[in-house]
C-alpha cells in the first residue's frame, strides 16, 4: 500500500553538494517513509555515501531542503543535531569497533550517556541487541576474534542499541560471502519488521536489495534517474538500469 507523504520522515528536494568543481549532487528529490526500505543504486562516485552523510550532518549541502523527523538539517545547531542524530542509526562499511574492547563493552559504549538507565537495564539491553543478531555467545570476546559477518552483525547491534527510528546501511555487505551477505539482509529486514525502522540501504549487491528493498532509486550523474520495485525496474529497457540487473 502506498504511505502519504503525511509520514515521510526524510523529505529532500532539490538537494545539490559540491566538492571543489566536482559537482556530486546535482539535483536529488527524494522522500522516505515511514517504515520503508529505499536502497540506492549507482556507480561508484555517484554521490550515495555523500547523501546519506548530508542527512546525519557529516557533511552540509550546498542548497536544497532535507528534513529529517521535519527538523530542517542546515538550521539545527549541534545539540540539537546531536540530539536528532540519537534517532538515526548508521551502519558504516567497516562496522567502526573498538578492537580493543570486548563485544559487551563495545555495546555498552553508546549507552554511556543514558543517565536514565541502570546498570541492570544496560546489561538487559546489551543482551537483547546481541540476541536479536545471533551473538549472545561471544559477549566476552573482542571483534578481532569475530568473523566479517560477525563483526558486520556486532555493528549492527551497536546501532541498534539506542532504538533508532531510522536506518542508515553503507554497503552492508560488502566483503562477505553470498551465504553470509544473504544473512545480513535478512538481518536488515528482520529489523525493519521488528523495529518499523525507516531504512536507506547504499549497495552494489543486486541479492541484497532484492530481499531487503521496498523501493530502489537509482542515481546517475547527481540526479536519481528512476525508480520502482526490484521487480518492476528488473524489466526497464533503460540500458543504463538494466546494467544493474546483469
Amino acid at each position: 500500500m502506498e504511505k502519504s507523504k503525511d509520514e515521510s520522515v526524510i523529505q529532500i528536494e532539490h538537494l545539490k553538494k559540491s566538492f571543489g568543481s566536482n559537482q556530486v549532487l546535482v539535483d536529488i528529490n527524494l522522500n522516505i517513509q515511514k517504515g520503508e526500505n529505499v536502497v540506492v543504486l549507482g556507480k561508484s562516485g555517484s554521490g550515495k555515501s555523500v547523501l546519506i552523510k548530508c542527512i546525519v550532518g557529516l557533511i552540509n549541502a550546498d542548497e536544497g531542503i532535507l528534513k529529517v523527523f521535519d527538523n530542517d538539517i542546515n538550521g539545527l545547531d549541534n545539540d540539537a543535531l546531536n540530539a536528532l542524530r540519537k534517532k538515526i542509526g548508521f551502519l558504516f562499511q567497516s562496522g567502526a569497533l573498538y578492537d580493543s574492547m570486548s563485544v559487551k563493552e563495545n555495546l555498552a559504549f553508546p549507552l554511556r550517556d543514558l543517565k536514565d538507565l541502570t546498570s541492570a537495564d544496560k546489561q538487559s539491553r546489551i543482551e537483547e541487541a546481541l540476541t536479536n543478531v545471533g551473538l549472545l555467545d561471544v559477549i566476552d570476546k573482542t571483534p578481532s576474534e569475530l568473523s566479517g559477518g560477525m563483526r558486520k552483525r556486532l555493528g549492527l547491534a551497536r546501532t541498534l542499541i539506542l532504538k533508532p527510528e531510522i536506518m542508515l546501511y553503507d554497503e552492508p555487505t560488502t566483503g562477505l560471502d553470498p551465504i553470509t551477505s544473504k544473512e545480513i539482509s535478512e538481518l536488515i529486514l528482520t529489523v525493519q519488521k521488528q523495529y518499523n525502522t525507516s531504512s536507506i540501504i547504499i549497495t552494489h549487491d543486486m541479492a541484497c536489495a532484492k530481499i531487503t528493498a521496498n523501493r530502489i532509486v537509482i542515481f546517475k550523474d547527481g540526479k536519481i534517474l528512476t525508480e520502482g520495485t526490484y521487480q518492476e525496474l528488473e524489466k526497464s529497457d533503460d540500458a543504463w538500469v538494466k546494467s544493474f540487473f546483469i
